[in-house]
């Protein structure tokens, strides 16, 4: 069997403390010390006087104050005293003369057991001392490391203010540690009256609420205090918490100013929007503006007499124009509606070959050159009809577009599972891999230096109203050079036969090809 104990994270740090610092020895080595000085003393005086007469009395002290080290090494100060004087005693009494009798006939010997009794007691000193110096040294060590590490976590900024609670609540073993913060208008009358504070962030459970309620307070500002619920600490841990909390105070900042910035990012994206759609339609609005303009000017001017060829003539130029800028604001309306989430799309069933022949019809006389290829088992596609034929018509005349002469652009559809894919593929200079991110980027015309092909919307509209109804689309590269766009849709379950396991046929010459990245606009 196998018995599962689950430990809340706030008990995780229960007892894994910085290491205390003592005054002198444990109690277990001063335990052991007292056993060793009580059997260590009897039982050299056993040794030495069955020696008596092979050994001298300058050894027998020395032996003595060897057990005195001993005994100091183990247990420390007092039991160190105590084998000190116990030896004094037992060297007076079995082996200073005259023996048995607890007087000293020289003064040679008295001076001798005298300096055993101080020497003794000097050592006992320093041995205590060493090891309380080498309790403050790891102790030191253990809140360098502790600091460094939490220097680490706040420089990294990954919940920082969180991270710098959580190990101030598990190095000094507390059951909670709450960052309190009084808000400035709560600074006057209320300052005197302990009200108005607010948890900024907490470690562990309870929460404190106010910081008279803490066994323990860090004020790091007038407004800022850290507060510890669990026990008292001693002078030593307060001085390392305040380090902690000076931690704390920038990690609260940092965390802050990220805020701050997160908050900041949308409007800075909104000014470069604004301003790289400035700078876009700058030119392309301004365009086709004058050229209607001027072509109704010219037929209302009374000074010049217009043939019926030239009265068709600038009709047409600003029927053309009026067009060019109805189809600039439609795709610029489309991007914002886009972006923010508000685009209607009404999804249904429709067939994929009536919505690309009205797409090309749509696009004119250059519309009739693309090679089509369309299964006549084609499922039907789950779209809103009349936003997949204004993606088909930007994506085909944008292959149009870049498409070399005598090579048009084919446009292939192929089903897979459960979607239906449609390629449009050209022949076109293409674009390099590492501009594929860019092509999708509104107000991108990557090669098109004539401001006369659109603002740069076309592909990023595309794929923002193919994902609005589930789809994707995605460049791949043409084998031999160029671009084919790849719109995957879904397909209506059951509107056709058995889907194939791979694409469907492709035109000729329309092979799955790559990425380009200029858009029509």
């Amino acid at each position: 069997d196998i018995d599962v104990h689950i430990v809340t994270h706030a008990h995780v740090g229960r007892g894994r403390g910085l290491p205390r610092i003592q005054r002198g020895l444990n109690r277990r080595r001063k335990l052991a010390g007292y056993l060793l000085a009580a059997a260590l003393a009897p039982l050299l005086t056993l040794g030495l006087a069955a020696l008596r007469g092979h050994v001298s009395l300058i050894s027998d002290v020395l032996v003595f104050l060897m057990a005195v080290i001993v005994v100091a090494l183990v247990g420390g100060l007092l039991p160190a005293i105590l084998e000190a004087l116990a030896g004094s005693l037992l060297l007076n009494y079995f082996f200073i003369p005259p023996l048995h009798k607890w007087t000293i006939a020289e003064a040679n010997n008295a001076f001798a057991l005298g300096v055993f009794v101080v020497v003794g007691f000097a050592v006992s000193t320093v041995v205590d001392d060493a090891d309380r110096r080498r309790k403050q040294a790891a102790r030191a060590t253990a809140e360098s490391e502790l600091l460094v590490t939490t220097a680490g976590s706040v420089l990294r900024g990954q919940r920082a203010l969180p991270a710098v609670l959580d190990r101030v609540r598990e190095a000094f073993a507390m059951e909670s540690v709450t960052l309190l913060e009084r808000q400035p208008e709560h600074q006057g009358a209320q300052l005197r009256s302990g009200g108005g504070w607010d948890a900024v962030a907490v470690s562990g459970q309870p929460q404190v609420s106010r910081p008279e309620s803490a066994d323990v307070e860090i004020p790091v500002t007038e407004s800022l205090t850290l507060a510890l619920r669990g026990r008292p600490l001693p002078a030593t841990d307060r001085r390392v918490l305040g380090a902690f909390a000076a931690y704390a105070a920038v990690a609260l900042e940092q965390q802050r100013l990220a805020a701050e910035a997160e908050a900041a990012r949308p409007i800075a994206e909104a000014d470069r929007t604004r301003t790289a759609l400035l700078a876009a339609v700058s030119h392309d609005l301004r365009t086709p503006l004058a050229s209607a303009k001027a072509a109704v000017t010219s037929l209302r001017s009374q000074d010049v007499s217009w043939s019926d060829e030239d009265h068709e003539e600038l009709l047409a130029t600003a029927d053309e124009s009026l067009d060019r800028l109805t189809h600039l604001v439609d795709n610029l309306l489309d991007m914002s509606r886009l972006q923010a989430g508000a685009l209607a799309v009404f999804p249904r069933p429709a067939d994929l070959a009536e919505i690309i022949a009205r797409s090309l019809d749509d696009i004119g006389p250059a519309g009739r050159t693309v090679m089509v290829d369309i299964p006549e088992d084609l499922p039907e596609v789950e779209v809103d009809p009349a936003i997949l034929e204004r993606v088909i018509v930007n994506l085909t005349t944008n292959a149009l577009r870049y498409s070399p002469e005598g090579a048009p652009p084919a446009l292939t559809a192929s089903a897979l599972h459960d979607r239906v894919e449609v390629r449009i593929v050209d022949r076109g200079p293409g674009i390099p891999q590492s501009q594929r991110d860019m092509i999708f980027v509104p107000f991108q015309r990557l090669g098109d230096t004539d401001n006369t092909t659109g603002v740069g919307l076309g592909l990023a509209l595309s794929r923002g109203l193919t994902e609005a109804m589930e789809g994707t689309l995605e460049p791949e590269e043409t084998p031999g050079g160029g671009l084919t766009m790849t719109l995957s849709l879904l397909a209506v379950p059951g509107s056709a036969g058995p889907l194939p396991d791979e694409h469907g046929e492709q035109a000729a010459g329309a092979l799955p090809a790559g990425e380009r990245g200029s858009g029509s606009g």
